[in-house]
């Protein structure tokens, strides 16, 4: 196994890693700020406030998400593993 294949298979995986993640950080982000601005602009400064929208926020967008998740994870796996015999002559 090169150097090359390494860094390309590394490559991939942190890819998937960041496509895999996008949703539930975006939805997380976006929420956060709008209860950050909503707080700012209220003067309500409750913790617990900025919390249930987001907990709420990320579990919906893992079961709008998910199959993708699953299925770009599976495809990820599924071709490592045939490309492991190759890899390792």
């Amino acid at each position: 196994m090169s150097d090359t294949t390494i860094i390309q298979l590394a490559l991939q995986t942190m890819l998937v890693a960041l496509k895999l993640s996008a949703p539930i950080l975006v939805t997380s982000l976006v929420i956060g700020f709008t209860v950050s601005l909503f707080q700012s602009m209220t003067q309500i400064q409750e913790f617990t406030l900025s919390f249930v929208p987001k907990l709420i926020g990320v579990g919906v967008a893992l079961l709008v998400c998910g199959n993708w998740m699953l299925h770009t994870l599976m495809d990820f796996t599924i071709d490592l593993f045939e490309s492991l015999p190759g890899l390792l002559s």
